[in-house]
Parts: C-alpha cells; structure tokens; sequence
C-alpha cells in the first residue's frame, strides 16, 4: 500500500501527530484525489476532543478539494486529472433517504474503521467522516465528489465542501426561505456567514446577525446582514424585534453549537416561525423549551445536516454564483497554513476570530 503524510489523532484533546500512514488503492466506485487544500471545521476540532466519541487513532479532515490521480472500476464521468471538492456526504443511492432525495441522511452504514487508511505497521485507523482529508490523498466513493472548473484555486474550491454548503443550504433547502421572509441568524462564524449569504440569496427582506463578537458582527455586514445584535445584550432578541418592526423573525438559523444559543433561539421567533438547527454541541448536551408557547402559535424546529443538499445539484449552482460574483468564498479564508503547521491552525480556529483556515498540500 502507498505512504502518505497524514494529521493522525491518537489521543482525544491532544495534538494531532504528522506521520506516515498507508492508504489503499480504490476500490469498486472508488476515486483517489490528491489534496491541494483542505480547511479546518469545528466539527474536525470536536471530534479530536472526543465531544463525539469514536475510534482512535483517526485521521480527521473533510473539507476539501484536489485533483483526481487514480480510478476504481465502475467509476463514472470522473477521470485522472479532474479537478474536484470531496466532501464527507457519503451516499448509497438506494436506501430510503437517497431514494427520497436525501443523500445527507443515508441510511446505509459505512464502515470507516476498515477503510482505505492503516498505520504504517497495518493497524486499523479510521477514516474519519469517511473522508481522512488531513492527509495528501484520500480515497473516497465517487458520489462523495463533485468536479469543478480547473481555474478556480483549490483553498477557495475547499470551502464549498462543507462551510458553505451548510450555511447556505440550511437557508434554502432547510428551512425553505421564501423571498421577502426575515431571518436571525445565531452566530457569525464561518457556517454562519454562509448562512446570511444564503438568506440574502434567497431574498431575505431583513437578515439580523447575532453573535457575541463585535467583529464578527462587522464582516456579517460584508456577507449581507442588514442589521446586527450583540448577544451579550441581557435579552438580545429585543434588540432583533426593533431590527424586525416589532415582530419575531420567520426563520431562525443556528449555526453554533452551543446550548445558549439553542435555548435563547426560539425567542427570537415570530408567530409561525420555524428555528433550523445547524450547530452541533456535545454529545449528551440538552437544551429546555415550552412546547405549550411553540405549539400554540405554531413555531416548529426543523434540523438539518450539511445543508440538506444534493452536491451533485447545489454545488455547481454555487460554483456558478461564485464566479458570477454573487457568492463570497474568498472573503471567507483568514489563514493558509502547512500541514506540519495544523496543530496551529486548529489553535486558532479554536480562538473564534477565524473565518476558515485553510491546509495547503505542496505537490
């Protein structure tokens, strides 16, 4: 089996190790893409805490793009050379949520343990998130990429793998934003920004961000908010009502994992409002609500996973908005960093004034 340099995550909550692993040739269905860039996410950051539990050692990462160096049998419309994001929605397309138009919520198990990745002396590690992308080359399903035009650079290509397709497709497809419908969006960091750009994309009339920061607050304008709150404020949905004309938001976007944020969010609500869950906190966490308030003016709580997008349906669409201007994926990248340097890069991240730091792979 081929070596690669990978990030490895032998120990919850301690740094990641650079090292060689191996990884397998692909298999039926199979592509092998080697990585230009991959960014780090808060989800690459909770499991390497162990918020989440799973196996160890693991290679985290799943936010990426790179080009195509080898093909399994049966692969179809990819070749050597193609230029692709890889993402971690890894989808049968048969199981009753594929078949329902669902692929984030396929019900077919992936056994991540006994993937393309092993320690140099042939131990399991697992590929987490089915995708390993802390390494210079990952072998993934080929309904877990999507090609891309050759001229769009790989760090910018990356985001869309996971940060936008969240945000924005939490608008669209989760809570079905219909045009004229204002919008809370809890937390302005890098899921969140690409939240506000979906509302504004959506044609949200007023797009209120919240977040704890005064400068996230700021670049939440650059991304389309219409107006800000503080959430340090004592009842910061207050502050959102006078945003909104007196009145709660038709849609609430969580994009934090935090139980504050859940438990404040459906105050911000209006009548017939719906709260989409994005954020995911620790395991175990809880949050407390009314149901007798939500039930009697018809509020609902919708979750919703990696957008609930389709990728081989949203992500050219994005793309296209990208190059035309109308979608920001540059303005979203705070840092580029090494792989030897990863460890530095998740401290930062880890601070919360990064937008998204970016791994780029020399080759």
């Amino acid at each position: 089996m081929p070596i690669i340099k990978a990030a490895v995550c032998h120990e919850f909550g301690s740094p990641l190790v650079i090292e060689d692993v191996q990884l397998a040739a692909p298999r039926d269905g199979e592509v092998e893409v080697t990585l230009d860039a991959v960014a780090i996410c808060h989800s690459d950051i909770s499991y390497a805490e162990g918020a989440w539990g799973g196996f160890l050692p693991a290679v985290y990462g799943h936010e990426a793009a790179g080009v195509i160096s080898a093909v399994g049998d049966n692969v179809q419309g990819f070749a050597e050379g193609d230029s692709v994001v890889v993402t971690l929605i890894r989808s049968c397309g048969s199981c009753p949520s594929c078949a329902g138009g669902v692929p984030t919520l396929c019900e077919t198990p992936y056994d991540a343990i006994n993937g393309p990745l092993k320690t140099t002396d042939g131990a399991p590690l697992m590929q987490a998130m089915a995708c390993g992308a802390f390494a210079e080359r990952v072998v993934v399903d080929q309904r877990q990429i999507v090609k891309i035009p050759n001229e769009i650079a790989k760090d910018v290509a990356a985001l869309i793998s996971c940060g936008v397709i969240t945000g924005v497709g939490a608008a669209v497809n989760a809570a079905k934003l219909r045009a004229g419908e204002d919008v809370v969006v809890i937390g302005a960091g890098g899921v969140g920004l690409n939240a506000i750009q979906g509302a504004r994309i959506a044609g949200a009339r007023r797009i209120v961000a919240v977040d704890l920061s005064e400068e996230k607050l700021e670049i939440a304008k650059e991304f389309g908010a219409t107006h800000t709150v503080l959430g340090r404020l004592d009842a910061p949905w207050k502050a959102s009502y006078k945003a909104l004309g007196g009145r709660g938001a038709d849609v609430v976007l969580v994009t934090v994992g935090a139980i504050p944020a859940y438990e404040q969010a459906t105050r911000y609500l209006g009548v017939g409002g719906r709260m989409v869950m994005i954020g995911m906190p620790h395991s175990g966490a809880k949050a407390s609500y009314e149901p007798v308030i939500m039930a009697a003016i018809g509020q609902g709580m919708i979750g919703s996973k990696m957008g609930d997008v389709v990728i081989q349906r949203d992500i050219p669409w994005m793309v296209d908005l990208y190059q035309q201007g109308r979608l920001k994926l540059d303005e979203l990248i705070s840092g580029r960093w090494s792989l030897e340097d990863i460890n530095a890069a998740i401290a930062d991240t880890k601070t919360g004034s990064a937008r998204r730091n970016v791994i780029l792979f020399d080759r």
